[in-house]
C-alpha cells in the first residue's frame, strides 16, 4: 500500500478529485474518490486528467511504463533514456544556423536538419536559409547592379566620357552572384563542422514525443531523438491557385538563379518583395510592370508606400492596379517564351489581357509549418496562416520545442530578428542568461529604387495607438548632393519623425526615404532604442553635406501644412 501511494504522489494526483477533497472532510475520501471513478475505495492514479485506476491497476501501469508516457506526451518529463542530441533545430536558415552555433559554445550535442523542397520549376539551394540564397543577399547584389546603371548614367556629368554603347549582361550578373552565395553556403557548412555541429541534409519531421524522423533526398528515413527541438522554417512563396501559375510563373524562389534575362517582365503583388525585384529588374532596363491588387506595402508606413510608387512610375515602371489574375497561358516556349496574362477587376467583372515573357508572383509568403508533424506532438499553430504561437521566450504550447524566425505569430519576419531570438534563446537555455528578444523599434529597410528605411511606428498606427492629437510629425523633403549635378530627382527623398507629444516629444517613428537609407536607418535606430527625444536630435550637429543631417534640423510640422520642399544645400 505504501508502494502505491508513493507512487500516486510521484505521478500527481487527479484535479478533480483534488477539488472534491477541497470541499469535504477528509474521512469522506474514500466515498467522494469512489463517487467520481467507480473504483475500489483506496486511492486512484491519474496522469494529465487521464484515470490509471486503484492500486492494482495503478501498480500493472506502473509496469507497463503508462504514466510515463502520458507525461511525456506533454512535455512534462524526459524519457527515462538518454538522447541523441540535446537540441535539434529543423531549418537550416539564419535563425536556426545562428542558434546552433550558439548552442555549441555551450559544448551541447546539436543536429541541424535542413532540406529544401523544390519549386514547382524545380530549383533548389544550399545550406543558409532564404535570406543567404533567394532573398536580402541576392536581392541587394541585384538592386547594386541597377544602382551602378544609374551612377553610369551620372557619371556622364561628372566628366566620364565613353562611346561604346553600355548594356547589362543578365547571365554574367546572375552567374557571379550565386558563385558568391555558393561560397557562404560552403562557410555554413565548414562552420558547422568546426563546431562540431551535426548537419544532414534531410526533411525533418515530428513522429512522437521528442522524436523526429529525418528522409534524405534518396527517400532513406532515419529517426533521432532530442531533448528540444528548435523549429526555424521559416516561409516559401504563395501561388496564386489559378490555372497557369505554377506551370508558367516564377517566384522569388526562381529569380535570382534565373538562367535566362526575364524580358519583359510582370510583377504580380505590392508587397516589398514585389517592388523591390520590380525596381532592379527595371533598372536594369527591362519593361516592367506591377499589378496591385489593393494598396503598395501593406504593414508599412502609407505616406510613404505611396511616395515609392509614384517614383517608380515616374521612372518607367507600369501600374496596373485593383487587377488580380485569374489565368496564365503559354503563347510561346522559349527563354524566354511568351505568356498571356488574363485579369479581373476587383471592382467589378472587367477583364484586360497582356502579354509578357515573364509573369513574377510576390503575393505573400506561406509558413512552412503544416508538414513537419506538429500535430503529431500537439504543437499549436494558428490554423489560418501556419504561423506559430509562442510565449515571450519562444517557447511553443509543448514545452520543450521552441520556435524562431518568420513562422511567428505577431512578430516581424526580418533575418536579424531570427538571428538575435535564436542566440538569446540558447543562452537562456544552456547558459543561465535572462534576456529575452526585443521586437519593438527594430529597424528595417526595403530596397526599392528610392530605398525605404523605418525603425518604430509608421503614421497610422502611431494615431491609431496614441492619438493624433498627441503626436507630433516632422517631415521634410531633401535633395542628395550627389544628384544635383546630374539634375536628378530633386525633392524625391524624404524625411519623418513621429514624435510622443505627451512623453516629451520622445521619438516613436522614424522614417528616411533617399540613397543608402540602410545605413542611415542603422545609426539612428541605436538613439531610438535609447530614447531619443526631438529636442536631442534638434541639438544634435549634422555632419555635412549628407542626406542624414536633415534629421538634425526638421522644423516643419505635417500639422502646420507649410511647405517641406528644400532649396540649396
Amino acid at each position: 500500500m505504501l508502494q502505491s501511494q508513493a507512487m500516486l504522489c510521484e505521478k500527481r494526483l487527479n484535479a478533480e478529485i483534488q477539488k472534491k477533497l477541497s470541499t469535504e472532510r477528509a474521512q469522506k475520501l474514500q466515498e467522494g474518490q469512489h463517487e467520481v471513478t467507480a473504483e475500489s475505495p483506496q486511492p486512484v492514479g491519474f496522469v494529465q486528467e487521464e484515470q490509471i485506476g486503484d492500486h492494482e491497476k495503478t501498480l500493472k501501469a506502473h509496469k507497463e511504463d503508462k504514466p510515463q508516457k502520458l507525461l511525456e506526451m506533454n512535455g512534462l518529463t524526459p524519457v527515462p533514456h538518454s538522447y541523441d542530441y540535446d537540441l535539434i533545430v529543423i531549418g537550416g536558415g539564419s535563425g536556426g544556423l545562428a542558434a546552433a552555433k550558439e548552442a555549441a559554445k555551450y559544448e551541447k550535442k546539436v543536429m541541424v536538419l535542413d532540406f529544401v523542397t523544390p519549386t514547382p520549376l524545380g530549383n533548389s539551394w544550399g545550406l543558409g536559409g532564404t535570406c543567404v540564397n533567394v532573398g536580402c543577399i541576392p536581392k541587394k547584389l541585384m538592386h547594386q547592379a541597377a544602382l551602378l546603371g544609374q551612377a553610369l548614367q551620372d557619371s556622364r556629368k561628372f566628366g566620364w566620357q565613353f562611346t561604346e554603347e553600355v548594356k547589362h549582361n543578365w547571365m554574367t550578373m546572375t552567374e557571379s552572384v550565386q558563385n558568391y552565395i555558393g561560397s557562404l553556403n560552403w562557410g555554413y557548412r565548414v562552420a558547422l563542422r568546426e563546431k562540431k555541429v551535426t548537419y544532414e541534409n534531410a526533411y525533418g519531421e515530428f513522429v512522437g514525443p521528442h522524436t523526429v524522423k529525418a528522409t534524405n533526398r534518396r527517400g532513406v528515413e532515419k529517426l533521432y531523438t532530442a531533448e528540444r527541438f528548435l523549429i526555424a522554417t521559416g516561409e516559401r512563396p504563395r501561388y496564386l491557385g489559378i490555372p497557369g501559375d505554377k506551370e508558367y510563373c516564377i517566384s522569388s524562389d526562381d529569380l535570382f538563379s534565373l538562367p535566362y534575362c526575364p524580358g519583359k517582365t510582370l510583377v504580380v503583388g505590392a508587397s516589398y518583395v514585389a517592388l523591390e525585384c520590380a525596381g532592379f529588374l527595371a533598372g536594369l532596363g527591362l519593361d516592367v510592370t506591377v499589378m496591385v491588387r489593393s494598396i503598395l506595402l501593406r504593414g508599412f508606413d502609407q505616406d510613404i508606400a505611396n511616395k515609392i510608387g509614384e517614383y517608380m512610375e515616374e521612372h518607367g515602371i507600369n501600374f496596373i492596379r485593383e487587377f488580380v489574375p485569374i489565368k496564365v497561358e503559354q503563347i510561346e516556349e522559349g527563354t524566354p517564351g511568351r505568356l498571356k496574362v488574363i485579369a479581373k477587376s476587383t471592382k467589378g467583372n472587367q477583364i484586360i489581357e497582356g502579354e509578357y515573357n515573364t509573369v513574377l508572383l510576390a503575393i505573400g509568403r506561406d509558413s512552412c509549418t503544416r508538414k513537419i508533424g506538429l500535430d503529431k506532438v500537439g504543437v499549436k499553430i494558428n490554423e489560418k496562416t501556419g504561423k506559430i504561437p509562442v510565449n515571450d521566450e519562444e517557447q511553443t504550447n509543448v514545452p520543450y520545442i521552441y520556435a524562431v524566425g518568420d513562422i511567428l505569430q505577431d512578430k516581424l519576419e526580418l533575418t536579424p530578428v531570427a538571428i538575435q531570438a535564436g542566440r538569446l534563446l540558447v543562452q537562456r537555455l544552456y547558459a543561465g542568461a535572462t534576456r529575452k528578444c526585443d521586437y519593438v523599434n527594430v529597424p528595417t529597410t526595403v530596397f526599392t529604387p528610392l530605398e525605404y528605411g523605418a525603425c518604430g511606428y509608421s503614421e497610422e498606427t502611431a494615431v491609431e495607438k496614441f492619438g493624433e492629437e498627441n503626436i507630433e510629425v516632422y517631415h521634410s523633403h531633401f535633395w542628395p548632393l550627389e544628384w544635383t549635378v546630374p539634375s536628378r530627382d530633386n525633392n524625391k527623398c524624404y524625411a519623418k519623425i513621429i514624435c510622443n507629444i505627451q512623453d516629451n516629444e520622445r521619438v516613436i517613428g522614424f522614417h528616411v526615404l533617399g540613397p543608402n537609407a540602410g545605413e542611415v536607418t542603422q545609426g539612428f535606430a541605436a538613439a531610438i532604442k535609447c530614447g531619443l527625444t526631438k529636442e536631442q536630435l534638434d541639438s544634435t550637429i549634422g555632419i555635412h553635406p549628407v542626406c542624414a543631417e536633415i534629421f538634425t534640423t526638421l522644423s516643419v510640422t505635417k500639422r502646420s501644412g507649410e511647405n517641406t520642399l528644400q532649396a540649396g544645400c
